[in-house]
């Protein structure tokens, strides 16, 4: 199997976080997983950006219409339901 070829990319950071990696043994391979656990953390709607452009507002209007947010009671996360659909669409916690 062939070995996938390696960018190199290159960021700043501040002092104090150069210094709270100073102990971590591949700070490269530490990075790269943040990075991926970040990007599949990333809203799918902003793309991490925080914002929702111009052109995506209708479709959020229209979205929010049908849709609300709730706090799960029982691990507090907040999540969307769906007001048109009879079944719980929220999130399951399995009790075993």
């Amino acid at each position: 199997m062939k070995k996938e070829k390696l960018d190199i990319i290159t960021f700043k950071v501040p002092e104090s976080l150069k210094d709270a990696m100073k102990g971590i043994p591949n700070r490269s391979e530490f990075i790269r997983a943040a990075v991926v656990a970040a990007l599949d953390s990333i809203c799918p709607l902003c793309k991490g950006t925080g914002v929702i452009m111009p052109n995506q507002r209708p479709h959020w209007d229209l979205f929010v219409t049908d849709h609300h947010f709730e706090e799960c009671a029982t691990c507090n996360a907040v999540h969307v339901v769906c007001e048109r659909s009879a079944r719980e669409t929220g999130h399951v916690h399995k009790t075993d």
